[in-house]
């Protein structure tokens, strides 16, 4: 996606050498999908093309007649003989223009494109911090399509479809839910199940190396689900709200000193009101004094950790070129999983040592 503008952007103006009398087509034919997740997919031919020399009434008397009932563009695309897009016209601009003059007047030399090879992630980026809502497709100077509000609409919908389903740990489908076969749905899921089951395994792995503690204490195995699963919940919490901020592009790594501050906060305050909850609950389950502080502990420790890890992995990930949705919630939670068994069962150590 490019600017062409001379401003601090860093955008080249192009401002090809002006035709004489094109006269103001309709293109209505659509261009065929190429490559679903890129510009090609989603751009249309549908646009209103005009000359650089074309009078500003000559402009008005051929949009209205070629309207048909269509909404109203909010651009016109100035281009020559050759398709060289060579600016854009404002219809706002035209319809306020006086009638003799040209277009060559009043167009713009700096506008906003996007080229048809570029991924619909990248794009979908772009669009959010720009705000416009048509946008000219541009390769090599010529114009080979725009995106329409709605299709600007649809490429915003499939990324966010592709988002929600990578960060469920599933293969985006191909086509509608209702017309998916069971078979395809399998091919689509059992790839991820089988890398989480192998990425848990080693939970089970930690249990083995901590299995004297486990023996001198038995209720130490009362709260493993409760406190792997706050962790888990915690971090799922914080990588769907800091996900969802890159993409509008709210944040990025240079903020990630201050994204630690506010999660590693907002956790220690949740991380506090768990401890005193689960305090409550050991002490219900009756077990004893050492238990109750290692679990109450645990928590404390487990959801400061799960937001350290839920905050960085994805801005590393956005860093290095890669979706941060792959991050998806379950693999986030498999690894605090891990991790968090390791830090009760040091704690645990630590405290049964204090108390032995």
């Amino acid at each position: 996606m490019t600017f062409t503008s001379q401003n601090k952007a860093g955008a080249v103006a192009i401002a090809q050498s002006a035709m004489k009398g094109t006269r103001l087509k309709n293109h209505n034919t659509q261009q065929p999908k190429i490559d679903d997740a890129t510009v090609s997919a989603y751009m249309s031919q549908s646009y209103l093309p005009v000359s650089v020399a074309d009078s500003i009434a000559c402009v008005k008397q051929n949009l209205i007649e070629h309207l048909d009932g269509e909404q109203i563009p909010t651009y016109l695309f100035v281009v020559d003989s050759d398709n060289y897009l060579n600016g854009i016209l404002s219809v706002k601009s035209l319809l306020a223009s006086p009638e003799d003059l040209l277009v060559s007047d009043i167009m713009r030399h700096n506008y906003f494109s996007v080229a048809p090879e570029q991924s619909r992630h990248d794009v979908y980026d772009l669009i959010n911090h720009s705000g416009l809502d048509m946008i000219p497709v541009v390769q090599f100077g010529k114009l080979m399509g725009v995106l329409r509000p709605q299709d600007i609409a649809e490429l915003i919908e499939d990324e966010n479809t592709l988002d929600a389903q990578l960060q469920g740990a599933t293969t985006p489908l191909d086509e509608p839910y209702l017309t998916t076969s069971p078979v395809t749905l399998w091919r689509k899921r059992v790839v991820w199940l089988l890398m989480l089951f192998v990425a848990e395994a080693y939970t089970g792995t930690v249990l083995k190396a901590f299995e004297e503690q486990l023996e001198a204490a038995i209720s130490l195995a009362f709260f493993i689900p409760l406190l792997i699963g706050t962790g888990g919940n915690s971090g799922t919490q914080i990588t769907s709200t800091l996900v969802r901020a890159m993409a509008l592009g709210e944040v990025s790594l240079r903020n990630l000193g201050a994204v630690l501050k506010k999660e590693v906060s907002t956790s220690f305050l949740v991380a506090v009101t768990i401890g005193g909850a689960a305090l409550i609950r050991a002490w219900i389950l009756g077990v004893g004094h050492e238990v109750t502080i290692v679990v109450s502990l645990t928590i404390v420790a487990i959801t400061m950790w799960s937001a350290i890890v839920s905050s960085i992995i994805p801005m590393v990930l956005k860093k290095l070129k890669v979706d941060p949705a792959v991050v998806s919630a379950p693999f986030i939670a498999t690894f605090i999983d891990g991790t968090g068994l390791i830090i009760y069962f040091e704690i645990a150590k630590l405290v049964m040592t204090e108390f032995a």
